[in-house]
């Protein structure tokens, strides 16, 4: 688990500061451990993995079958059908608990969670974070989100009405690039004082810094 120290903090609080002399923009950076849980995805897992024991069981011959319950029904026992649908939800019961214990262990449940899933939730969680911390809090509508999601290595940038009718999404792309190359090596502080080099040019460039400008959110690293 990567973490950030107070020089992270003040490096990225710094970024910011310098990045704001240039532009009206006003740019809020969080930096979060996890964007979700991922619960619903070990209990997908845990469904599918009983769904599938009806299925194996279809391809097990009737000779074994007969040999794992002959020391429960004796010699001359067979399963009737209330003692073969009982079996069946043991197995079934079975099956679910020890996949959904398995999946309980959260780095285990993190790599199985599809890629697409993990940019979804980071990508929903940001735009949550955005609303709450600077969409419409500035009087130009001229606020920008930089979020990271450390465990997903996935991070995400918001902007309001005035930026985004200015820049289109991909010009972005060299902000994200610096950010998750610098988290992947073990620097989120680093990475998230690039990333927001980077996006005080583009902010520069489309809203240049006027003497109408006041700081109106926090130049600080928020972590939650």
């Amino acid at each position: 688990m990567l973490n950030l120290t107070e020089a992270d903090h003040a490096l990225v609080t710094a970024a910011v500061s310098e990045a704001e002399r240039s532009s009206d923009g006003e740019i809020v950076t969080i930096v979060t451990e996890k964007s979700d849980s991922y619960h619903d995805v070990g209990l997908h897992y845990a469904v599918l993995a009983m769904l599938l024991v009806p299925a194996a069981l279809a391809f097990v011959p009737a000779s074994c079958i007969d040999w794992a319950t002959r020391p429960f029904l004796g010699w001359n026992g067979a399963l009737d059908k209330g003692a073969a649908m009982l079996l069946l939800f043991a197995l079934l019961a079975l099956a679910f608990l020890i996949v959904r214990f398995a999946l309980a262990y959260m780095p285990l449940r993190l790599a199985l969670t599809p890629g697409t899933t993990k940019t979804r939730r980071v990508r929903r969680r940001a735009v949550q974070m955005f609303k709450v911390g600077a969409e419409k809090r500035t009087h130009g509508r001229v606020g920008v989100l930089l979020y990271l999601s450390l465990i997903e290595h996935r991070a995400e940038i918001v902007a309001d009405k005035a930026i985004n009718d200015l820049v289109d999404s991909e010009a972005w792309g060299d902000a994200m690039a610096v950010l998750v190359e610098n988290v992947k090596a073990g620097r989120p502080g680093e990475g998230m004082a690039k990333a927001v080099e980077q996006v005080g040019r583009l902010l520069a460039q489309c809203l240049p810094k006027t003497g109408a400008d006041t700081n109106e959110l926090p130049d600080r690293l928020i972590e939650l």
